[in-house]
């Protein structure tokens, strides 16, 4: 099947016309005008200069404007003519409000379970770890008096011996014994102890004077 421009192209050759004596006459550019005769009908500068000038030049070639107007229109497809960016470009996706919904609805699902198993963690920790023992005197290889302060902090919940003797604790995790030793080398053993059983100690190897 002959398309538009090459018909408006051959027409003009049985004219014997250039396309500037084309352009001249028309007042439509030579480069149009090739445009035109090419099928390029995206160098023109709108759908509807498109359409004036194919049908200004045919009716200045002879054709009759119903004919090519009718051919213009089954040629020409203005999407496709005057697109500029690919479809991976210009495509918008689309995100349906349910969708949305649902992620959102998840995402606040998702982080109220983190935080009620860290919770969980937390109130429970003593079933996994060991408490805390700090024993801040007396020191290692201290030369004490026969009587002996013992002080420390460890967690408010468990509960403190000191060579098998019960110690108080306080609610801030803190204790105090006071102790009487003979003369001599000898030993402290501190242990700590949670209501799960788990166990820390501390020894501490002092001298008596």
């Amino acid at each position: 099947m002959v398309k538009l421009g090459q018909l408006l192209h051959q027409k003009r050759l049985q004219k014997k016309l250039t396309l500037e004596e084309v352009s001249q006459a028309t007042k439509i550019k030579a480069t149009f005008l090739a445009a035109i005769e090419k099928g390029e009908y995206n160098k023109l500068p709108s759908p509807a200069y498109a359409k004036g000038f194919v049908t200004n030049y045919a009716t200045y070639l002879g054709f009759q404007k119903t004919e090519i107007v009718a051919l213009f229109r089954r040629e020409f497809d203005e999407k496709r003519a005057y697109k500029v960016l690919p479809d991976s470009l210009t495509k918008t996706k689309e995100f349906p409000l349910h969708r949305i919904k649902i992620q959102e609805s998840l995402f606040f699902i998702g982080i109220l379970l983190l935080l009620f198993i860290g919770y969980v963690l937390f109130q429970y920790r003593a079933v996994f770890l060991s408490p805390s023992l700090q024993v801040s005197s007396p020191k290692q290889d201290a030369v004490l008096s026969q009587n002996v302060v013992v002080s420390g902090k460890t967690d408010s919940d468990a509960t403190v011996t000191i060579n098998n003797a019960s110690v108080s604790v306080n609610s801030d995790g803190t204790f105090v014994k006071k102790m009487t030793f003979f003369s001599g080398q000898g030993e402290l053993v501190i242990k700590a102890t949670n209501r799960f059983g788990k166990e820390t100690m501390v020894q501490r190897a002092v001298t008596i004077k």
